[in-house]
C-alpha cells in the first residue's frame, strides 16, 4: 500500500506560494548583503578614525579631573599662605597688579567664595594672556601664568584642536566625533543579537573554549554593546562646542524659540544693531549665554564705578561666589558679571552699566529655553561636573571603553589581515542595497555636514583612484 503524501503546509495554515517563498529567500539574501555592506562602511570608517578616537578619550579623561589636578599642580598658585582678618579691596588689588606690571591690560577678576584663595586677575602682560595671583590679604603678587601654557590648557587644545588650532583641526575633530557615532550605531546593527544563543559575544562575553581571536572580538563588541548609549550622550554633550554643528545648533534653538529669551531690558535701550555678543566682552560665560547681545552704558556719570560697587549688586540680587566680573570696554562697555557653574541651574549672565550700576541685562538657567537648558546639561554631563565625582567616574569608564573598543579593533583586524592586503569586507553586489544605504548614508550627511563630505571624498578616491591603480586595487581589493 503506498504511503499517503503528506500535506505541504499544516493543516489550518495558508499554503505559501513559490512567489512567496521565492520573497523569503531574497530577503534572506538582502539581509546578508546589508550586514556585509554595513561591516565594509564600519571597517574603513574605524581604520580610519580610530587613532583619532583613542587621543581624544586620552585627552578627555585627564581634562575630567581638570579641578583636582589644577589644585595639585598649582597649590603655590591658588592657595594663600596665612588667611588674615580682612582683605584688601579688589581695587586695590588691581592696582597691585599695575604697579607690578605697568602694561598689564586688566580684562576680568574672579571672586571666589574661599578664604583661603588668592584672588585671580585676567590680564595681558607682556602682549600674553595671562593670570595674575594676587594675595588678597597683603595684596602681594604670588605667581603669574601665561593663561595657553598651563597644563590643562594644552590639555583642551589637544583635545579640540589637537594643539596645532585652527579651524582644520577643530573641523577634523567634529567630523571624528559624528564618525564615532555611526560606528557605534552600524556595531549596535553588526552585533545586534539575532537569536539566543547569539547573546554570547554581543551581551555576554564568551568565557569558556574560545580562541584568541573570538576572545578580542568579545572584548571589541560587549563592552561597546553596554557603554554605547553612555558614550553617546557624552559625544551629544560636546557638539554644540563644534564649529559647524555647533553653529546648526545654535541656529535651531534661535529659529525654534528655545534658546534664550529676547533681550532682558530692564532700565535702558536696546543694545545696538551692531553691538558685539557677550562671549566677546567676558570670560567664564556659558554656553548659553554666548551670543546674547550686550547693551551699552550711557554716560550720564562721568565716574565709572568701582569693582566692590559690582560685588554689592552681586550681593543685591543674590548672586553667590564664585563668580567672574569682566571689566567694561570703552566708554560705552558695561561690566559683565557670569557664573558658569558646575550646576546649569546656577548659572548667571548679568550686564551692568558702569556708570550707574543698573542691571541691563540677567540672564539665569531658569530663563533658558528647552533646547538651551538640555544642551546646557548636556555639556555639564560632557566634562564631567554635571554631579560630581560620579558623573567623573562615568566619563573616565566612556574614555576607557573607547580605548578598549580601539585597541580590540586593531587586533581583530592584524588577526584576520591576509599578508600584503588591507583585509576589507567585500563591496556589496547587490545595487538596491547600495543605493538604499546611500540615501541613509546621505540623510546622515545633510544633519552632519562634514560626514557628507567625508563620504563624497570616499566615494571619489574609491571610484576613480583606488580602483584604477593596479597596486592600490590589488592591496585595498
Amino acid at each position: 500500500m503506498p504511503a499517503p503524501k503528506l500535506p505541504k503546509t499544516i493543516p489550518g495554515e495558508p499554503e505559501i506560494s513559490k512567489e512567496e517563498e521565492q520573497h523569503t529567500k531574497t530577503a534572506r539574501l538582502i539581509k546578508g548583503s546589508m550586514y556585509g555592506l554595513v561591516w565594509r562602511w564600519h571597517f574603513f570608517a574605524g581604520i580610519i578614525f580610530a587613532p583619532i578616537i583613542a587621543l581624544l578619550a586620552i585627552s578627555g579623561g585627564i581634562y575630567l579631573f581638570k579641578t583636582q589636578i589644577e589644585n595639585q599642580l598649582y597649590e603655590h598658585l591658588y592657595q594663600v599662605s596665612a588667611v588674615g582678618s580682612s582683605t584688601l579691596s579688589l581695587t586695590e588689588q588691581s592696582n597691585r597688579v599695575k604697579e607690578a606690571y605697568p602694561d598689564a591690560q586688566i580684562s576680568a577678576v574672579t571672586v571666589s567664595d574661599d578664604p583661603k584663595q588668592s584672588t585671580r586677575f585676567s590680564a595681558t602682560v607682556n602682549k600674553a594672556a595671562s593670570t595674575v595671583f594676587v594675595d588678597p590679604y597683603k595684596g602681594s603678587i604670588i605667581g603669574t601664568q601665561k593663561s595657553d601654557e598651563t597644563f590643562m590648557a594644552i590639555i583642551k587644545k589637544l583635545h579640540s584642536q589637537f594643539v596645532v588650532g585652527g579651524d582644520v583641526a577643530n573641523r577634523l575633530v567634529e567630523l571624528t566625533a559624528c564618525w564615532t557615532l555611526i560606528l557605534l550605531i552600524s556595531g549596535l546593527y553588526l552585533w545586534w543579537p539575532r537569536n539566543r544563543a547569539d547573546i554570547w559575544g554581543t551581551v555576554l562575553p564568551r568565557l569558556r573554549g574560545t580562541n584568541k581571536r573570538t576572545f578580542w572580538r568579545d572584548v571589541h563588541a560587549v563592552p561597546t554593546f553596554w557603554l554605547s548609549l553612555l558614550i553617546v550622550l557624552i559625544i551629544l554633550g560636546g557638539l554644540p562646542w563644534s564649529g559647524v554643528m555647533g553653529k546648526q545648533i545654535s541656529n535651531f534653538a534661535n529659529a525654534t524659540n528655545t534658546s534664550n529669551p529676547p533681550f532682558a531690558n530692564n532700565f535702558m535701550a536696546k543694545p545696538l544693531s551692531n553691538a558685539p555678543v557677550t562671549k566677546d566682552v567676558a570670560e567664564n560665560v556659558p554656553w548659553a549665554a554666548e551670543n546674547l547681545p550686550v547693551p551699552y552704558s550711557t554716560a550720564a556719570q562721568s565716574t565709572v564705578l568701582a569693582v566692590e560697587d559690582i560685588v554689592t549688586v552681586a550681593q543685591l540680587k543674590r548672586v553667590d561666589p564664585p563668580y567672574t566680573i569682566s571689566m567694561p570696554k570703552g566708554e560705552q562697555g558695561v561690566y559683565t558679571l557670569s557664573v558658569s557653574a558646575s550646576s546649569p541651574v546656577s548659572n548667571v549672565t548679568m550686564h551692568i552699566d558702569q556708570y550707574s550700576g543698573h542691571v541691563l541685562s540677567d540672564i539665569r538657567f531658569a530663563d533658558y529655553g528647552a533646547t538651551a537648558k538640555y544642551i546646557s546639561l548636556g555639556i555639564a554631563f560632557h566634562e564631567g561636573h554635571l554631579f560630581g565625582w560620579p558623573n567623573q567616574l562615568l566619563g573616565l569608564i566612556a574614555c576607557l571603553g573607547l580605548l578598549l573598543f580601539v585597541i580590540s579593533a586593531y587586533t581583530m583586524w592584524l588577526k584576520r589581515k591576509p599578508g600584503g592586503k588591507l583585509g576589507a569586507p567585500p563591496k556589496a553586489k547587490n545595487p538596491k542595497l547600495v543605493r538604499n544605504l546611500g540615501i541613509i548614508i546621505i540623510a546622515l550627511g545633510i544633519i552632519m555636514p562634514l560626514v557628507g563630505i567625508s563620504i563624497i571624498i570616499v566615494f571619489l578616491l574609491d571610484r576613480f583612484v583606488l580602483t584604477r591603480i593596479p597596486k592600490l586595487k590589488s592591496w585595498y581589493m
